[in-house]
């Protein structure tokens, strides 16, 4: 637990384990608290690095900065720096993902493997009206978990879990979403993805990437992740059944089944002949 400077903003990162390099990605909502389900099994047999991404968890909020999902990507550049590495594997998820595609069209030669859940190559004009509607909401808690918590997860995951959902509806709103500053940081953070685009660019992504999409996205749908498969030669796609958005809460074994065994298992291991 850690926190490194970045253009006079502190940054906050966490290292577990040892063995090759996984830098994990948050989604929009989430911090590095988010993947504590995940750490044991991350950090077993690699070196995992989390991170909390500028307006994100514990690193610096960015008041009264406009900024763009580019700024996110120098801030894992400067990571990698900052920790002396040159070679990592990335996963991102979502708003993640978005950062890790921007970071792979940048810096390629920094990343072994890529695995982008949940991920768009671009912000859709449809997506980006999403957005707009969260951010109009963000002035009431009520308002706010309603219009962007059910359709981030399956509609058969929303109802078999309703319990749970429940518990998770009041602490968001009675502890999350009537706070100001992580409010603010919201409504930046969903700006800062406005105009992000690197479909002219998907071609030059040349690493092994796993793409993860899911049968029930309603945010980035299976659509957008058949793009980033089409466009980058070097992928395989993996689709999810009556899955949502928030694939590795929906399928937290499964999710990091595939991450892990992609990251770590050369090719060359299953040839036959």
């Amino acid at each position: 637990m850690a926190y490194m400077e970045y253009m006079g903003k502190k940054v906050y990162y966490e290292i577990y384990g040892q063995g090759k390099p996984l830098v994990l990605l948050n989604g929009i909502m989430m911090s590095t608290l988010s993947w504590q389900i995940f750490k044991d099994a991350f950090s077993a047999n690699n070196q995992l690095i989390l991170l909390d991404l500028l307006d994100q968890g514990k690193s610096d909020k960015m008041e009264n900065i406009a900024y763009t999902q580019s700024e996110q990507v120098e801030v894992v550049k400067a990571l990698l720096d900052e920790l002396k590495l040159s070679k990592v594997s990335i996963t991102g998820i979502s708003y993640g993902g978005e950062v890790a595609l921007e970071f792979a069209v940048k810096y390629q030669e920094y990343i072994d493997k890529l695995v982008l859940s949940n991920t768009t190559a671009k912000t859709s004009s449809w997506l980006r009206d999403i957005g707009i509607g969260w951010n109009r909401s963000a002035a009431d808690a009520m308002d706010y978990y309603c219009t962007t918590i059910p359709v981030i997860y399956s509609p058969e995951f929303y109802e078999s879990r309703s319990e749970w959902m429940q518990v998770r509806k009041t602490f968001l709103t009675e502890n999350v979403f009537n706070q100001k500053p992580f409010m603010d940081s919201m409504v930046r953070l969903t700006e800062s993805a406005e105009n992000h685009d690197v479909v002219g660019q998907l071609q030059n992504i040349k690493v092994p990437t796993l793409i993860i999409s899911s049968e029930n996205d309603y945010i980035t749908p299976m659509a957008e992740q058949r793009i980033l498969h089409q466009h980058i030669t070097s992928s395989e796609l993996v689709v999810l059944p009556n899955t949502g958005h928030a694939s590795m809460y929906e399928r937290p074994v499964l999710f990091a089944t595939l991450v892990l065994g992609f990251i770590n298992l050369e090719q060359r291991e299953f040839k036959l002949g």
